[in-house]
């Protein structure tokens, strides 16, 4: 079992990502207020089908042994994932559900770093955070979530 450290949203695309205190999460959406959650509602207006990429998991373990070989003084939020969780391992649960906070989610693939990130975040993140980058879930149930709250496996 895990538990969630931080939860960031943006509102819009390549704006600095904002820490929420208590996050709404919307089945097939995404969290509310953040750019995907909105996307996927202009998408299911349209009668398309929204992306998948509801909601993003990183390890804290990763990010702070990450900082540690690099000295900098980068933060969570600046590898723009919705949520740093610590004591789960991230890559367990492509395609398994889990529940986070009061959400019922479920993976589906590794959230690997993208050359954007490495040229406006750190260059050693590409490399260094592949397979380790995190997850990208898609929200089943709606829920609420909050530092503290537990992710745990179903």
């Amino acid at each position: 079992m895990g538990s969630i450290e931080a939860i960031y949203i943006a509102t819009e695309k390549r704006q600095p990502v904002q820490p929420l205190a208590l996050a709404s999460l919307e089945a097939g959406k995404g969290i509310v207020g953040d750019r995907y959650h909105q996307m996927a509602g202009n998408m299911l207006a349209k009668g398309k089908s929204a992306p998948l990429n509801h909601i993003t998991f990183i390890a804290k373990e990763e990010l702070d042994a990450f900082f540690k070989r690099h000295n900098t003084d980068l933060n969570y939020g600046d590898f723009r994932r919705n949520v740093i969780t610590s004591g789960i391992d991230l890559n367990a649960l492509v395609d398994k559900e889990f529940r986070v906070g009061s959400a019922r989610c479920k993976g589906f693939e590794l959230c690997e770093p993208c050359q954007t990130l490495s040229r406006t975040v750190y260059g050693a993140v590409l490399p260094e955070l592949i397979n380790r980058a995190g997850l990208r879930a898609i929200i089943l149930e709606d829920g609420e979530i909050k530092p503290g709250d537990t992710i745990e496996k179903v």
